[in-house]
């Protein structure tokens, strides 16, 4: 409607100059110079009128493309102070404006409800352009896995963590694979999700990360249970008849031992008490690990950090002084409260402070560090530090297999455990170490 209305007026005014011209070059064909001088100011009238009318329109039309431009959609033509021609053309570009002004309204507030969405998801997600690198989006749960405030490209990822920039380049679309994430304080394993498209002919990447720690970690538990629970149950059973037999025979052996000569029946006490021996001990070790399985429920109860750690420092002060080693204890708020099994909880930092005490041994000046905190989310954290001679990134990541020790006597059971209490507190337990400056064990309950 707009627009036959703007053309009825081009058409009007074109035929109204085009007969004024036909009058005008009449007149002079008949030599009636009067006639035409007097047509000669409406003429020259209309012909003014003419470019002033292209000259505004065009003038509109500018404006407009500029609020397109610049996506000035609130912008608003006067169509009640314009003039009459002008008017049809003004009110058309108003209702554009207000018809891009609601797309726009919409995509805004899907772009935003997408956004909410993605930063509330427990996933993280990056995504950057394969040519340039450059990034285009990260969510906050991703700066919060990587520790990274801002990320401007890919590469410079690979200035932070080469391991995991290689990562990103090496994973193809549609592939998923675990990897382990080493961050400067900790360290845990992620399940990278890659997929590709294309924008403005660009190619892009899109990478989730979803942070598998705990669901690895208790299946990983489940695992060594069902393991151990067989490995036992067979030890036991295989072992214990060899015992009995030995004892059986021993004292058949005792009974004969008139008819037999002397060396012979020492030859056979000796062999027996030694199968009875090994016997005993394959039973012992069975049970010893048992003890992994036996662990299933809490008796929680309310307890105040301060109380745990007063406990602790009066139960291991003696063994402190004996080696000469500092305790120091770091907690800020001694309001701190958890619920908490306190005789498990305790057990757990019993077995860290002992494995603190064996490493800071050969340390100048030797220190152990109990410390606790509250985060902005209100998990509490819990930690157990020392001084002394740290671990190998090797020995970090099989630190909490069961049977695993670095000890010439140890079992490979005190850290299983303490993972496995951990974990029945609905918490994770981490070390961060560096041979020569010491190790931490990061506890975080919920």
């Amino acid at each position: 409607m707009i627009a036959k209305t703007s053309y009825t007026a081009i058409l009007f005014r074109s035929i109204l100059l085009f007969v004024t011209l036909a009058a005008t070059s009449f007149f002079l064909v008949k030599a009636w110079y009067l006639w035409a001088a007097l047509i000669a100011p409406f003429l020259i009238y209309q012909m003014i009128e003419f470019f002033r009318f292209q000259k505004k329109t065009h003038e509109e039309v500018n404006q407009f493309l500029e609020a397109i431009h610049y996506r000035d959609f609130s912008r608003q033509f006067d169509v009640k102070h314009a003039s009459a021609d002008i008017q049809p053309l003004r009110q058309g570009f108003n209702e554009i404006n207000t018809t891009f002004k609601v797309i726009s309204k919409e995509k805004e507030t899907q772009y935003q409800y997408l956004q909410k969405i993605l930063e509330l998801v427990d996933t993280g997600i990056l995504s950057y352009e394969v040519e340039s690198g450059e990034v285009i989006w990260m969510n906050e749960t991703l700066k919060r896995l990587l520790e990274l405030p801002y990320l401007r490209t890919i590469h410079s990822l690979q200035k932070r963590n080469e391991a995991l920039f290689t990562e990103l380049q090496a994973i193809r679309p549609s592939e998923t694979r675990i990897v382990t994430v080493h961050l400067e304080k900790s360290t845990f394993k992620a399940l990278l999700s890659a997929s590709a498209f294309q924008i403005n002919g660009k190619g892009s990447k899109l990478i989730a990360f979803q942070n598998v720690n705990e669901a690895l970690d208790e299946t990983e538990s489940k695992a060594w249970q069902k393991l151990l629970s067989v490995m036992t149950h067979e030890i036991m059973n295989s072992v214990a008849p060899i015992s009995s037999l030995a004892e059986t025979l021993k004292n058949r052996l005792q009974l004969a031992s008139t008819q037999l000569e002397d060396d012979a029946v020492e030859d056979l006490e000796l062999g027996i008490d030694t199968i009875k021996r090994r016997s005993e001990g394959l039973l012992k070790f069975a049970e010893t690990y048992r003890s992994l399985n036996k662990i299933t429920t809490l008796n929680l109860k309310k307890i105040y950090v301060r109380e745990l750690f007063a406990h602790l420092h009066q139960l291991m002060q003696p063994t402190f002084e004996q080696k000469g080693v500092e305790l120091e204890i770091i907690l800020k708020n001694t309001d701190l409260q958890m619920m908490a099994d306190p005789s498990l909880l305790e057990q757990v930092f019993i077995n860290l402070i002992v494995n603190a005490l064996e490493a800071v041994k050969e340390a100048a000046q030797p220190k152990i560090i109990l410390s606790a905190g509250q985060l902005l989310d209100k998990k509490i954290i819990l930690k157990v530090g020392d001084n002394g001679s740290g671990m190998a990134d090797e020995v970090v990541d099989k630190i909490f297999i069961p049977f695993f020790s670095t000890k010439k006597t140890g079992s490979g059971i005190g850290l299983s455990l303490c993972k496995q209490i951990v974990m029945l507190h609905k918490g994770t337990i981490q070390v961060q170490s560096k041979q020569g400056q010491g190790t931490v064990f990061v506890m975080q309950f919920s």
